[in-house]
């Protein structure tokens, strides 16, 4: 834990006393040197136990997996950020890149934490250089309102989940996630109980985020920068799905009675955002939406507590973390030359960009779960599971995933296809940078269908 732990946290006078010129190429290529680094815990992958470092810190197969991606996607942030910050004073760069990093701590250490009350606190950690991130170099002059909305939404879910929290402390006595799955709880069928466990789940399910609390969700994606769009996409979205696989294994006697409401808003948000999905025409809020159908189906499949439900549920976050976060980049990439995120202004790009569309034609297909990808295998495990549960989910998951085949392709027909609009002239061609950017959220996904068990947590 710490071997990567510790290099992270020397990015920080890594970014601040490297001489200017060499800032973006210093924190990259350190950077990329952690991720390769954090490959190590694979190995650990086939153990079903704690590999512990110390008394606060430690991994198994279900935080291994997230905090690889949590690695992983520094580099690429920093890379596809270095067109959008470079006209900037070189001071604010440096802060950029700082609070990336940060974001990588804060995350490292709340998949890694062993005590709940460890990982609440980087839990809510996470918010700052978030909030700094989109409202200081957010592109739109809604920005501040978007950061606002993102800001009271998880204040708002968090607070019960710390009086939960101090409650569980006092009926068990400890908070360690070792120990909490082996107590057990004398919850009593009362409303006080049931309260208690609304508020042990509300937090991670507004982070996901479920349907109906989702709303901070594309104002957050629009308004923010690409690494900003990046990270809350892959990795932020994780939290709440981690969070709840963690705290769902201690609430195990309320959940079978009280798990009704918040499955029906699961499964019935998969439809709706995907039919949102068909009618938007900010290419950037479709992407956004998109996520939360996705995080839908996670939370039907952490909700139910089966084997092949969160294992599905794992393995679809991984593959949407990294397909999510490949569509923003491209999406970032058409902005940057047309300045308008509006996908009839953009169209017809395969005529002058054939590569891109190479990319954007693998990024859709990864998105709507084409096999061998594994974003099919977590779907299929999930719905697999759910249908075990009740078959009348048959109906709501069968055709999200119909409707989330359709928007995917209208968005790739959209952007790529047709012809091109009359006043896109001059576009420079796309560089070296960002065809690298694309290779590398999209070999990870080719690369886990061959060994998918590393990503399947305990299964």
């Amino acid at each position: 834990m710490l071997k990567v732990l510790i290099p992270t946290m020397m990015l920080f006078p890594t970014i601040w006393l490297t001489h200017p010129k060499w800032v973006w190429c210093a924190s990259i290529t350190q950077s990329f040197l952690i991720a390769l680094a954090s490959l190590s815990w694979l190995k650990s992958g086939s153990s079903t136990e704690w590999d512990t470092a110390n008394a606060y810190l430690a991994t198994d197969p279900l935080s291994t997996p997230l905090m690889i991606l949590t690695c992983w996607l520094l580099p690429l942030m920093i890379l596809a950020s270095q067109n959008h910050v470079n006209p900037e004073p070189i001071n604010r760069q440096r802060l950029y890149i700082t609070l990336l990093t940060s974001l990588q701590v804060f995350l490292l250490m709340a998949f890694g934490a062993t005590e709940v009350i460890l990982f609440y606190i980087m839990f809510e950690a996470t918010l700052i250089p978030t909030l700094f991130i989109i409202t200081r170099w957010g592109n739109q002059a809604e920005r501040l309102n978007a950061g606002t909305y993102f800001l009271f939404y998880t204040l708002a879910g968090s607070l019960p989940l710390l009086v939960a929290l101090l409650l569980l402390q006092q009926s068990t006595g400890t908070l360690s996630m070792l120990v909490l799955p082996q107590t057990q709880l004398t919850l009593l069928d009362s409303w006080g109980s049931k309260i208690w466990w609304a508020g042990c789940l509300i937090a991670f399910l507004v982070k996901m985020p479920l349907y109906g609390v989702h709303l901070w969700l594309p104002k957050a994606h629009v308004e923010a920068p690409v690494a900003g769009s990046m990270v809350l996409a892959a990795v932020l979205l994780k939290l709440g799905g981690y969070g709840m696989i963690r705290i769902m294994t201690m609430l195990d006697p309320l959940s079978k009675q009280l798990i009704y409401p918040f499955m029906a808003l699961a499964l019935w948000g998969i439809i709706m955002t995907g039919l949102m999905c068909l009618r938007q025409t900010d290419l950037k809020s479709l992407i956004a939406y998109s996520s939360v159908g996705h995080m839908g189906l996670v939370a039907g499949g952490i909700m139910i507590q089966t084997n092949w439900g969160v294992s599905g549920a794992i393995i679809l976050m991984i593959a949407h973390g990294l397909a999510s976060s490949a569509l923003f980049c491209l999406a970032n990439t058409s902005y940057e030359r047309t300045h308008s995120r509006t996908m009839l202004l953009a169209r017809g790009m395969q005529m002058i960009f054939p590569l891109t569309t190479v990319w954007w034609f693998l990024a859709s297909l990864a998105n709507l779960a084409m096999p061998p990808l594994p974003n099919l295998m977590g779907e299929i495990m999930i719905i697999s599971a759910l249908v075990k549960w009740s078959p009348w989910t048959v109906a709501l998951t069968g055709s999200g995933t119909l409707i989330t085949a359709v928007y995917s392709l209208y968005m790739f027909q959209t952007t790529q296809r047709g012809t091109m609009p009359h006043h896109v002239i001059n576009l420079q061609p796309f560089h070296t940078r960002e065809h690298l950017l694309a290779v590398l959220h999209l070999a990870p996904m080719t690369v886990l269908v061959a060994k998918p068990e590393t990503i399947s947590g305990w299964n």
